[in-house]
């Protein structure tokens, strides 16, 4: 993949992740009793709602802001994909499918950009390893 793509792709799907969190912290509360109430009726404990909905914003925030500046790309890509893995399964437990092809697609970019992660041409990465 050239690099310039592989850059662009990589500063979407950062813009993505670091959007989500940036407007989501200042109101984490109530953020954190949005997604307790959603998950209301489903089977997942509020012992284990309640922490993922404040972790959630943070990490985005965090995986977003690394991508953006190509720094420790391959753990914040494998950690963002693992953040839309629990987001798609939360989506199944609330039965909503429509959240569902949004994370997908999400999980699609970081796949690509793991999978080239040789591209990475411009990341601060690189400059950690001279």
């Amino acid at each position: 993949m050239n690099a310039t793509v592989y850059l662009l792709l990589r500063l979407a799907v950062a813009a993505s992740m670091f959007g989500h969190g940036l407007v989501r912290l200042p109101k984490l509360n109530g953020f954190s009793s949005w997604m307790v109430g959603s998950f209301e009726k489903s089977m997942l404990p509020s012992a284990m709602v309640v922490p993922f909905s404040y972790i959630l914003p943070i990490a985005e925030f965090i995986v977003g802001l690394l991508l953006l500046l190509g720094l420790f790309t391959k753990p914040a890509l494998i950690a963002g994909a693992l953040v839309m893995t629990a987001l798609i399964f939360g989506s199944c437990m609330v039965e909503n499918w429509d959240w569902i092809p949004s994370q997908l697609i999400h999980v699609a970019f970081f796949a690509a950009l793991l999978q080239y992660i040789s591209s990475n041409a411009w990341a601060l990465d690189n400059l950690l390893k001279k």
